[in-house]
């Protein structure tokens, strides 16, 4: 069995239109550009800026929420950049 590191995410900010930059508890931080994934049912609706804009930290997961039940795993966060092309062709997926 492989294990993989539990990351959790310890403070996040707004640095630009659906931009975060997200600090992880191992000291690394992302900032990421989730628009091009934000697609299908359940990330869809963040493309209003109104609703991305109220992500918060929950702070028993340790992860990004969004008030309509939207949420990325800690682990797709702190990987992004190797799993963002992979999370723009799903969403374009569900877009159609």
């Amino acid at each position: 069995m492989m294990e993989h590191p539990i990351y959790r995410v310890r403070a996040f900010e707004i640095v630009a239109p659906y931009t975060l930059r997200v600090v992880f508890d191992d000291d690394t931080c992302q900032t990421i550009n989730f628009f091009p994934a934000l697609a299908g049912e359940l990330y869809g609706p963040l493309r209003d800026l109104t609703l991305f804009n109220q992500v918060c930290l929950d702070p028993e997961v340790q992860t990004l929420v969004w008030p309509n039940g939207a949420d990325f795993d800690p682990a797709t966060l702190h990987d992004w950049p190797q799993l963002a092309q992979v999370l723009t062709e799903r969403a374009e997926q569900w877009a159609t």
